[in-house]
């Protein structure tokens, strides 16, 4: 820090300074938005409910929310322990998911990919219809894993037919053109929705709540965008949800919400905690941008000035532990001083002036005299008689002089 003109210059501006707080709190802002999101990967184009690609559900979660139906997207691990209802599960490519681990007691309705998905360059997060999955890359994990599915070539518009005795019964379904229409076929699984040719469009596992859907593209985004597809895709799904709420889950697509500390900073009760932090440190902010008093100078190393340099002998003094050494040239200047004030004959030195003071103490009624206190003074040994003598002198030489205490 350099000094020009009397003043200080300081080392950056203000400008610089507000600056770097602004960007320093929107850095700071959003790392914490980015690390409490549940998960980026939610917008890329997958075949699941948090998609809104072509292939993915979130047009079919916006017509159960336009529709009225109670809704829930679950990201927990554990579903809501409910007897009446919807879980739409949406496995992923490859290995897939344990569907037969979800306890729920209501229908559970899994449906399987059928697309691969490009970019779009033109939006980011959504996605077009590439080309079909590899059949072999199915979900085959769990109960899945019995299941074989086969596609028509070319575009079909098909129709499909409710099995007897199954949540589709007396239901007739003509959904729109459906490009390679995809079906299933599973040892011991009881087909429940069927085309004209009798292969099975919807089966459902042995003895279990659990039905599979062979083709997204009865539900998925693309296939809902077709009016007659959206009357057939919308009937599925009042037939097997009956009076019940829907469940999108996303645990089982890797969605699934882990504890994050971030997260729960923004969630009652600890959102208290954070908003108080939040205030506390805006406070302490604002304090210090505004100044609360006078600039505190910096003292010198080493002090100028006649009671720095006393101090300073004092403290030698007192670090050497001469203290009681110094009675004797105190009680010689305290004779001095009161020579000076009673106007002693300037011939006097010595015992001559101590004896000379004596004598008129004694005419002045004193009750000590300068001879024994000159006698003690070469006996201290330590600091508290030395600060015991130095009282009675003081008072020896008030009283002599007259002076007021």
């Amino acid at each position: 820090m350099s000094e020009a003109g009397g003043g200080e210059t300081p080392i950056f501006r203000a400008r610089t300074m507000i600056a770097l707080v602004v960007v320093g709190v929107f850095a700071f802002a959003a790392f914490l938005w980015l690390a409490s999101l549940p998960n980026l990967q939610e917008f890329n184009c997958r075949p699941n409910v948090a998609s809104r690609c072509a292939i993915g559900f979130a047009g079919l979660e916006a017509v159960v929310r336009d529709d009225g139906v109670p809704l829930k997207v679950n990201r927990a691990k554990v579903l809501p322990a409910q007897s009446t209802g919807l879980v739409i599960v949406t496995p992923e490519p490859g290995g897939g998911a344990d569907v037969g681990a979800l306890e729920f007691k209501g229908a559970i309705l899994v449906i399987l990919p059928k697309w691969v998905a490009a970019p779009d360059p033109t939006h980011i997060s959504w996605g077009l219809k590439e080309g079909p999955l590899p059949l072999g890359a199915m979900p085959s994990k769990d109960l899945l894993d019995v299941v074989k599915v086969a596609r028509r070539t070319g575009i079909a518009r098909p129709r499909l037919t409710g099995a007897a005795g199954s949540p589709f019964e007396g239901l007739t379904l003509t959904p729109g053109p459906i490009d390679q229409l995809q079906t299933l076929s599973a040892n011991g699984w009881t087909p429940v929705l069927t085309d004209e040719t009798g292969k099975a469009v919807i089966a459902q596992a042995q003895s279990s709540p659990i039905y599979v859907l062979a083709d997204p593209d009865l539900l998925n985004t693309q296939g809902l965008a077709n009016l007659d597809t959206f009357g057939a895709g919308t009937s599925i799904v009042r037939a097997l949800r009956g009076d019940g709420p829907i469940i999108f889950d996303l645990s089982l697509d890797g969605y699934a919400n882990e504890r994050n500390a971030l997260q729960l900073m923004f969630k009652p009760p600890f959102l208290a905690v954070t908003l108080c932090a939040a205030a506390a440190m805006a406070v302490a902010g604002l304090q210090a941008m505004f100044r609360f008093g006078p600039v505190r100078r910096r003292e010198r190393a080493i002090a100028l000035g006649k009671e720095a340099l006393t101090d300073n002998s004092a403290q030698l003094i007192r670090l050497a532990r001469r203290e009681p050494r110094m009675a004797p040239a105190y009680a010689a200047l305290t004779r001095k001083a009161a020579a000076r004030a009673v106007g002693a004959p300037r011939e006097l030195s010595g015992d001559g002036l101590t004896d000379f003071l004596d004598r008129l103490g004694r005419q002045r009624g004193l009750t000590d005299n300068l001879a024994s206190l000159s006698h003690e003074a070469g006996r201290v040994e330590n600091r508290p008689g030395l600060t015991t003598l130095a009282e009675r002198l003081y008072r020896w030489r008030l009283e002599m002089t007259r002076e007021r205490q």
